[in-house]
């Protein structure tokens, strides 16, 4: 039996990179996944190889309908959410002076507004039911900063106010709400905003004290740990997994 057996759970941006290392690693401790991604056809791949009734549903964060959508398929179907894990971000890296503001909506949209989308809708169906966990996936960028990234830190830096509000405010429906912050982490996201430039990943894995880049499945484990009723007296706090790149 593991440790989230027959739960229902939620992960946003489950389809590749981190999402999809938090929604296997729910799957395996023993729940059913609604596999939510902007892209459909790799939420559902993802769903079909996790088995266990998962389920892919395309999920647009940064529209409230569609999100709406979403949890009302999820809770039709199984009659609950117990977990709701928000993970779905993007990113595009400039000096701010440089950057554009149409980026700025985007990033904010996706990174901040996904996230208060989904809360908005998942916390009353968690409330009714007496129990939840909310993990939101922040980043060490929102405690720290991170040159290139100004936008993207104010959204996740938003991230972690807003987890620690919600965590007060749903504290008596016995709803647990905490921040997974990672630190850089070997993904399609990372390539993409330049960690596919050697001499520039190099320099940051001298910068680790563990020399290396996080792996997907080490923000699962401390997600799966979040998510479960072993953290049951755990609410509001925000976790690094950065390899020591960040301390608190």
């Amino acid at each position: 039996m593991g440790r989230l057996q027959d739960k229902i759970a939620i992960v946003t941006g489950g389809g590749q990179g981190i999402g999809r290392g938090i929604a296997a690693k729910l799957a395996a401790e023993g729940a059913t996944v609604a596999v939510a991604d902007i892209n459909e056809s790799t939420a559902k791949e993802a769903a079909t190889t996790l088995g266990g009734g998962s389920v892919g549903i395309a999920t647009d964060v940064t529209s409230r309908e569609s999100v709406a959508t979403l949890v009302r398929q999820v809770h039709e179907a199984f009659g609950r959410i117990d977990v709701l894990v928000n993970n779905a971000g993007w990113d595009k890296i400039a000096p701010f002076t440089d950057s554009d503001p149409a980026d700025w909506d985007r990033i904010m949209h996706i990174n901040l507004y996904g996230v208060l989308h989904t809360c908005h809708a998942v916390l009353p169906v968690m409330a009714a039911q007496g129990h939840g966990k909310v993990v939101n996936i922040a980043s060490d960028a929102g405690r720290v900063g991170s040159s290139g990234e100004a936008v993207y830190s104010a959204a996740k830096g938003g991230i972690i106010a807003f987890t620690k509000t919600i965590a007060r405010e749903m504290a008596r429906q016995q709803i647990n709400c905490n921040c997974v912050c990672p630190g850089p982490t070997d993904t399609p996201l990372f390539a993409s905003i330049g960690g596919d430039d050697s001499r520039l990943r190099e320099a940051l894995i001298r910068s680790i004290p563990f020399r290396r880049l996080a792996q997907p499945e080490d923000l699962a484990n401390v997600v799966a740990f979040l998510a479960s009723d072993e953290a049951s007296y755990v609410t509001g706090q925000t976790v690094s997994v950065s390899g020591g790149l960040t301390m608190s």
